[in-house]
């Protein structure tokens, strides 16, 4: 990660961070194998989490899982190998008991090559599917969020 943007407003709560392709990522044709956009997807809603305070593993440290219920990805351009990508996470405020985020992943020319979505779950300690918002949730969304036309 070699830059961060957050931008709080009235589109979202956005967190940006950039990656170099590495050789591992591309497949023999020299373009980023289609997987590693869900990879590139994961990295950016870990480091939106870690700047925003709502993490893994703060999510974890509260007793609940996140795990992903859904997920699509529509690639528009390739990426390659030695090329800089941006990839930004956008959080989409929900009354509903679920995370979601919107990506887009961006090359060093600005151009966008994919985007996608992903919807997260709260499970408890039991594994157990959680139909409404835990309390740390709301607290942070409200805390977040409060001072940006996106919340309340």
């Amino acid at each position: 990660m070699r830059n961060r943007e957050n931008i709080a407003d009235k589109n979202g709560l956005t967190h940006t961070h950039t990656i170099n392709v590495r050789f591992s990522e591309v497949d023999s044709l020299n373009i980023v194998w289609h997987g590693n956009y869900v990879k590139y997807m994961e990295d950016g809603r870990e480091a939106f989490g870690r700047a925003f305070g709502i993490s893994y593993l703060d999510v974890k440290s509260h007793g609940y899982s996140i795990p992903i219920v859904k997920l699509c990805c529509e690639f528009k351009k390739p990426l390659k190998y030695g090329e800089t990508a941006t990839i930004e996470t956008k959080f989409v405020d929900t009354d509903a008991a679920k995370i979601i985020f919107v990506t887009n992943i961006y090359n060093e020319n600005k151009e966008l090559v994919a985007t996608g979505e992903t919807i997260q779950v709260f499970l408890d300690n039991n594994n157990e599917l959680c139909l409404q918002n835990p309390l740390f949730y709301d607290e942070w969304k409200h805390s977040v969020l409060k001072n940006t036309e996106v919340y309340g």
